[in-house]
């Protein structure tokens, strides 16, 4: 543990609402490298300490709160400066199934401090020691929070003999996705002269909720997230202040179980188990729209329409703008939770607008939402990959990029590499994220025999101990 102290208190004055201050650090366990390539793969670094750090952020009404998130640094033999990685989480079960309680889908937060990140994982507002109710996909609060947890940490590291670069990635899975692009959308656009983006990743996430998540929540075909409904009218409701009550948006079938809910009586999870069953019970099959007020349907059907929930949901839209910097976006066309045409949507309008290094890919197309997670994920840890550097803090000198040659590409059968000059460890995976060739080559090898492979795209690393590299390899 880098301090002795379990936990780091500061003393807060002159608070307000444009400040951002570090209120606490807690130590929160470790992880071996061991226990992280155990759970992960061989892919893993570094073993990994956990701290939960709180915050003060404002919140959607621009009042100072205190939030919190998860902070995992990676720990190395040799004293290194860290990249920063921030990873927004998926949609939870409410306030407390948070990263920062080492619940709420932290392991990919895991994932990405062990392999080298400094990674931030934000509870959100109205979750974690955030008050209120939580602003499920809301853009702006999504990125404010986890730029304020980005300022703490940063000023607060060198207490902590922690030492981090300028580089800053960023990444996120579900309503992740929502969050990250959102942030993304911050940094670039708004906070360019504070931070700098090295390369975005966003995963399976709702771009379009004016749109294509409007869309899939008025149509007359079965869904079995229909929690996300609610969920998302309460937020924007807290948020804008639409509707008095409840009931004049949902029928009074579901509106018990959706109060319960909102009052912290019931968990996200259990809230839409009730739904499918009481929609299957009176209607044969659980369709979202079933649930909503003939009046807001009638709305919700035309886009074109000026009402003020409209507004709020394209108010919430997070693709309507160009990336700068590295980006990609990565989605499983069988998703059942979030639909790939979001990805597709966010890829147009950002191409169109002038997006720089954008592409989009469909890791998985048999994969749903659940099954999508990890080839998505490697294929990020991938692409991080390529502009990822970790300075020697003695040295402050970047790990080498090996000046390693492929050929033929396409290929099949054998690769030749050249450029090894030492022993090397060889990886090649597949866009699947699975790995399909490990070998470990002498210095001066001229090559290695495939196994026999689909036709595709596959990464291969290299690795010794002068450094790194990662070439893309076209199998015919």
């Amino acid at each position: 543990i880098r301090n002795t102290s379990v936990v780091v208190a500061l003393l807060l004055s002159a608070l307000s609402t444009q400040a951002q201050e570090l209120v606490s650090i807690e130590y929160k366990g470790q992880r071996s490298r061991a226990q992280l390539t155990l759970m992960f793969g061989a892919l893993v670094q570094n073993g990994v300490e956990l701290w939960k750090v709180t915050y003060t952020t404002p919140d959607v009404f621009n009042q100072l709160d205190t939030a919190s998130g998860l902070w995992v640094l990676p720990v190395r033999e040799v004293p290194t400066a860290y990249p920063s990685l921030v990873y927004q989480h998926g949609t939870v079960d409410g306030p407390t199934d948070v990263p920062s309680n080492l619940r709420g889908g932290y392991e990919l937060a895991l994932v990405f401090g062990g392999l080298g990140y400094a990674t931030l994982a934000p509870d959100f507002l109205g979750a974690g020691e955030a008050r209120g109710f939580h602003p499920y996909v809301h853009a702006a609060s999504e990125a404010s929070a986890a730029v304020d947890m980005l300022r703490a940490v940063r000023a607060h590291a060198p207490s902590m003999d922690v030492d981090l670069t300028d580089q800053l990635f960023v990444t996120g899975y579900s309503q992740g996705g929502h969050a990250s692009m959102a942030l993304h959308r911050s940094l670039e656009l708004e906070l360019a002269d504070e931070f700098t983006v090295t390369a975005a990743a966003h995963l399976s996430g709702p771009y379009s909720i004016s749109g294509v998540m409007r869309e899939v929540m008025v149509a007359e075909v079965p869904y079995f997230s229909l929690a996300y409904l609610p969920n998302t009218f309460l937020s924007y409701n807290y948020v804008y202040g639409i509707y008095e009550d409840v009931e004049q948006v949902f029928k009074p079938a579901y509106t018990a179980d959706i109060r319960a809910f909102r009052d912290g009586e019931l968990g996200l999870f259990q809230l839409n188990d009730n739904l499918i069953a009481a929609l299957i019970a009176e209607h044969g099959a659980p369709i979202a729209r079933y649930m909503l007020q003939d009046s807001i349907v009638a709305i919700l059907e035309q886009p074109e329409l000026d009402h003020p929930l409209h507004d709020a949901l394209r108010d919430n839209d997070t693709y309507e703008w160009a990336p700068q910097q590295p980006t990609r976006i990565f989605y499983c066309r069988a998703d059942d939770q979030v639909s790939y045409r979001n990805s597709i949507v966010a890829d147009s309008v950002m191409q169109a607008l002038g997006a720089v290094n954008l592409q989009t890919a469909d890791v998985n197309t048999n994969a749903d939402h659940g099954g999508c997670v990890s080839p998505a994920v490697i294929q990020t840890a991938v692409f991080f990959a390529q502009y990822a550097v970790w300075p020697a803090v003695s040295t402050r000198e970047a790990v080498a990029e090996l000046p390693i040659t492929v050929f033929p590409n396409p290929v099949r059968g054998y690769l030749s590499v050249h450029g090894i000059q030492e022993k090397s460890h060889i990886e090649l995976y597949n866009l699947l994220g699975q790995r399909v060739l490990a070998a470990t080559v002498e210095a001066d090898a001229q090559g290695i025999t495939l196994p026999t492979l689909s036709a595709g795209s596959y990464t291969l690393f290299v690795r010794n101990t002068s450094g790194q590299a990662v070439r893309k390899v076209v199998v015919e």
